[in-house]
């Protein structure tokens, strides 16, 4: 151990010396320094281990260590390492057409590295469509407020979270956005159903507002996931589908998160029945092994990218997007979720969590408790008449109590100020019976000794 503790010492002074860290309030303190992981645990340079309870940023589908994946990654960059897509490869092709055939649709598939990649590409090629359309006075996109979608200039204007925006701005211009449901501070006496359908008109009214005409689509994730779980009821989701269609907008499914299994289905918004003109996606597509997203577009709005005229052509590339050992790694990725019944996984963890969670709500500083598959959040309140977001040293004990008891939690960070006060849980989906066990008895030990 004292070898351990030496080691870690010179890395965390190197650490501090040299890299930047995502999203993080300087400190001192050198976060843990993590050197492997095995199915949803890790563990850190002092050989402490934790239960990652947010498969790293919602990614680790699968799991850690997947040998499986490494070696089809080998095979891969052995055989070919890269190409890039101006041409193509078979990884490419055969990964294009599986994912149409989780889809059951007809789309055409755009290879990027990034959630927010996907849709900085959704943005513009959107655009484009309408201009070729004859509609080229369609360019404005309709998001939700707290809804996150990516972390560059288009990605972060339709990202509703004010506090990731503020000192960056201007943005790129041409997004408004709309509040999104959100049950547990709907009016009191109000139904679920009258609520959501509300929710959904006032995307209506926006676009009635803004000038039809100028409204070039809806993007939105099938629930908001970092934003705060908000999970809308399907009138919701097909209410918005219905406006969409009935003023010629076409809409953007956001599934970086909710993709591949994580909601107790494959893709997020089959929940709702409904067939979205673009879908985004990354993250559990590869669980992170490698870098890698899509963006699916049905085959009917990439026809109007096939005329010959000198501007007509898609003009976006990406260097890295669709690499070879990528595609590879996310074949095997969801042959894993498939031959594992990791959908189904999800579906029954997440019911059993939520049961088990339950006994959380009679402690007072506890409003709501909310989930899909393994997506969950756990809101909390100075008190529960009042419904005040709790204050931030509440959260943070909780999380840090978390940790030191061998557990990763997330929050809602950085995203509307007051308002970065939900717990949040997405483990992977392969947890085991006792995994499930060992959370819910700490997150019972930490809240309870937080009263």
């Amino acid at each position: 151990m004292e070898r351990n503790d030496q080691f870690t010492h010179t890395l965390q002074q190197k650490d501090r010396e040299n890299v930047w860290h995502h999203i993080s309030v300087y400190n001192e303190n050198t976060p843990a320094i993590i050197e492997q992981g095995e199915g949803a645990w890790i563990t850190d340079s002092l050989g402490n281990r934790f239960l990652d309870g947010m498969s790293g940023l919602w990614a680790v589908n699968v799991g850690y260590g997947r040998e499986r994946l490494a070696k089809v990654a080998y095979e891969q960059l052995k055989k070919l390492c890269y190409a890039p897509l101006t041409q193509s490869h078979e990884p490419a092709i055969r990964l294009a057409e599986k994912i149409n055939s989780l889809l059951e649709d007809d789309y055409m598939m755009f290879y990027s590295n990034s959630g927010s990649d996907a849709n900085e590409v959704a943005f513009k090629l959107i655009r484009q469509f309408h201009q070729q359309n004859g509609e080229g006075t369609r360019y404005k996109m309709i998001a939700r407020y707290r809804a996150y979608h990516g972390s560059s200039l288009g990605a972060l204007a339709a990202t509703g979270q004010a506090s990731r925006k503020y000192k960056y701005e201007p943005l790129t211009p041409g997004f408004l956005h709309v509040a999104p449901p959100d049950p547990y501070r709907r009016p009191k006496g109000q139904s679920i159903e009258t609520y959501n359908i509300a929710r959904a008109r006032e995307i209506e009214e926006k676009i009635i507002w803004e000038q039809k005409e100028t409204i070039a689509a809806v993007i939105m994730e099938p629930l908001i996931t970092g934003g705060g779980v908000l999970i809308p009821h399907h009138t919701y989701v097909q209410e918005v589908e219905r406006i969409c269609k009935k003023y010629g907008v076409l809409l953007i499914i956001d599934e970086v998160i909710c993709g591949f299994g994580r909601t107790g289905k494959l893709f997020g918004h089959q929940h709702f029945g409904i067939h979205p003109d673009v879908i985004t996606m990354a993250k559990g597509l590869t669980s992170a092994y490698l870098p890698l997203s899509i963006t699916a577009v049905r085959k009917d709005i990439y026809e109007k990218f096939k005329e010959t005229d000198g501007y007509s052509h898609f003009r976006h590339i990406n260097t890295f997007g669709g690499n070879p050992a990528a595609c590879a790694v996310a074949l095997e990725n969801i042959k894993i979720i498939e031959e594992e019944g990791l959908v189904q996984r999800a579906k029954d963890l997440g019911i059993q969590l939520l049961h088990d969670l339950q006994d959380l709500l009679e402690l007072p500083f506890v409003g709501d408790i909310r989930g899909l598959g393994l997506l969950v959040g756990i809101e909390l309140v100075e008190d529960k008449a009042s419904q005040r977001p709790a204050k931030a040293e509440r959260v943070a004990n909780i999380i840090a109590d978390c940790k030191a008891n061998g557990l990763i939690i997330g929050k809602n960070g950085d995203t509307v100020e007051g308002y970065d006060n939900i717990i949040t849980l997405s483990p992977p989906l392969c947890c085991t019976d006792e995994d499930l066990e060992f959370m819910v008895a700490v997150l019972k030990r930490v809240f309870t000794a937080n009263v």
